[in-house]
């Protein structure tokens, strides 16, 4: 079976699901980055009331969550299938929450989320970047353009604030009592934090951490990771801030006052 024959299938069932308005596909696959092994992330946007039984009655293998299941929030459940041999995610999208998120980000306005998988939380952002980088399959979903200028400014600003408190509190607490484990798990949330704030500056989509990093040019934090031990980590501190930093002054460089509206 071929991929277009898989996917034209598999749309085709979850489009008629009750209270599905429309299908997309997202992640590696819609974005042309996929790799033979990579699977498949489908979106149900959904109006009013979606009964995941609906889903399970299919009969496809695997885990299908109740609403809310993944903890809440904008990403509030879905499933993890093989189908024909594919790994397959399907994410439950309610509409009513994609259209507040949508309008909420044109606005600058945005809350951070847990989710698991993500060390830095998500921004309920997030499920606008899905619709702007996705590809709609079936049905209707909302179009998103560009990222919007405020968000860009204020998401750069927040993710950056919460990166620098992350690092100020290791360097002063954790490094001077040579607490490893929380040194190195706050250098990686806050890479993650700043990874966030470069890319809103710059106005770039994105939608998972798999490479949140070097999509912001943050790979290099990974060396200071590596190295860090009982005897560096304040300097393993410093360095990992120092390097976020240059990237983010680069980044915010053309939004710096306002003056870029892109």
């Amino acid at each position: 079976m071929t991929d277009d024959t898989f996917l034209n299938g598999v749309a085709d069932a979850l489009a008629a699901l009750p209270a599905v308005e429309g299908v997309a596909l997202g992640g590696s696959r819609a974005q042309g980055t996929a790799g033979a092994d990579s699977d498949w992330d489908l979106a149900i946007y959904y109006r009013g009331a979606f009964d995941p039984d609906h889903l399970r009655a299919i009969g496809w293998e695997g885990e299908v969550s109740a609403i809310g299941g993944w903890g809440g929030g904008v990403f509030n459940g879905g499933a993890w299938l093989t189908i024909e041999g594919r790994r397959v995610d399907v994410h439950y999208r309610d509409l009513d929450v994609a259209e507040a998120e949508i309008a909420r980000a044109q606005r600058g306005e945005f809350d951070v989320e847990p989710l698991m998988f993500h060390l830095a939380g998500i921004p309920t952002y997030l499920i606008v970047a899905e619709l702007a980088l996705g590809r709609t399959l079936r049905g209707e979903v909302p179009a998103v353009d560009d990222y919007p200028a405020a968000l860009r400014r204020s998401a750069a600003a927040r993710w950056s604030q919460m990166a620098e408190l992350t690092l100020g509190y290791a360097a002063a607490n954790h490094a001077p009592r040579g607490m490893v484990t929380q040194c190195v798990g706050s250098i990686a949330i806050a890479a993650c934090q700043f990874a966030h704030a470069v890319l809103a500056a710059e106005g770039t989509w994105t939608t998972n951490d798999k490479r949140l990093l070097h999509a912001a040019g943050l790979q290099e934090i990974d060396a200071v990771i590596a190295a860090a031990g009982d005897d560096a980590l304040a300097e393993a501190v410093a360095r990992a801030g120092a390097l976020a930093r240059a990237r983010l002054e680069s980044a915010t460089a053309r939004i710096a006052g306002g003056t870029d509206a892109a």
